[in-house]
């Protein structure tokens, strides 16, 4: 079974599994209550920088998942974050829902680590 993402703005469903939030950015307009979110793993978020240069434009979408993949390797922080979400995922066999507060559901960070952790 694939990892899933979707919106954190989404109603929980129980084939959801276990849902982590990717985002380094707390989402805005959600509580923690109603996130139903069981571990946020916010170091795996791309950097600041990344995020700015990047600005959710379609656009460049391309140049940066070949930016953030290459921090998800060099920096330490999103690299041991990486790990724990390999780890989270074969610990509950994939159903893993990965959660994003990104308008976009194709052109995110959660889409990138998707597809990372479905080809381990």
């Amino acid at each position: 079974m694939p990892v899933k993402i979707k919106r954190i703005y989404e109603e929980k469903e129980k084939s959801d599994g276990v849902r982590i939030l990717v985002d380094r950015v707390w989402p805005r307009g959600v509580s923690k209550e109603d996130a139903h979110v069981d571990e946020w793993v916010k170091e795996v978020g791309p950097s600041k920088e990344l995020r700015q240069w990047f600005d959710h434009d379609t656009d460049k979408y391309d140049d940066f998942k070949v930016k953030y993949k290459k921090e998800l390797k060099k920096n330490e922080e999103q690299k041991e974050a990486l790990e724990k979400l390999k780890q989270l995922t074969k610990e509950h066999d994939k159903k893993v829902t990965l959660v994003f507060a990104a308008k976009d559901e194709k052109h995110n960070q959660a889409a990138v680590i998707k597809e990372i952790l479905d080809h381990q």
